[in-house]
């Protein structure tokens, strides 16, 4: 945190948080054989949590909820392709994703994943406090604007109709 109020993960910073949340759901004896991660920050996080815990097995799931800065679609869409439910089903699979803000998106996963799955399990770098979801894994818990590294600069290409989110 710096004294402007907001939370800074840097890279260096995600990559502790990353070993650290690893370290968290190893100690806890889960071992998941998916990692489903929320694209797009959820990719950064499935990725090094694939990696610490031995897990090659990644799988991703598009969903839409923020259209712009604290602007919300009414309830959060998944984008094609959504995952299989086959290549699921009756697996331990770990939903991965860089924030846990409302919940609504992790909700949504989460209860798809729930129909199919042998057991599923949330783990995020940060949760809010208003979050839907009460993570299982958690690295910072904050109820600070988060600046992540990778989306605090504006996108090299702006597309149209894009907004710049941070």
């Amino acid at each position: 945190m710096s004294d402007d109020g907001r939370e800074h993960l840097t890279y260096d910073l995600f990559g502790t948080a990353v070993r650290e949340l690893a370290q968290t759901i190893a100690d806890d004896g889960y071992e998941p054989e998916i990692i489903l991660s929320i694209a797009r920050g959820g990719l950064f996080v499935a990725g090094g949590l694939g990696y610490a815990l031995g897990v090659k097995n990644l799988n991703v799931v598009n969903v839409e909820f923020y259209t712009g800065v604290g602007e919300t679609l009414d309830m959060p869409v998944f984008l094609p392709p959504v995952p299989d439910t086959v290549d699921l089903s009756e697996k331990k699979v770990l939903v991965a994703d860089d924030v846990a803000d409302t919940g609504s998106t992790l909700k949504l996963v989460h209860d798809f994943c729930a129909e199919h799955v042998a057991e599923v399990r949330t783990a995020v770098v940060y949760e809010k406090p208003q979050s839907l979801v009460k993570c299982d894994y958690v690295w910072k818990r904050t109820d600070r604007w988060i600046n992540f590294a990778w989306s605090v600069q504006p996108p090299v290409v702006q597309r149209e109709g894009q907004v710049h989110d941070a």
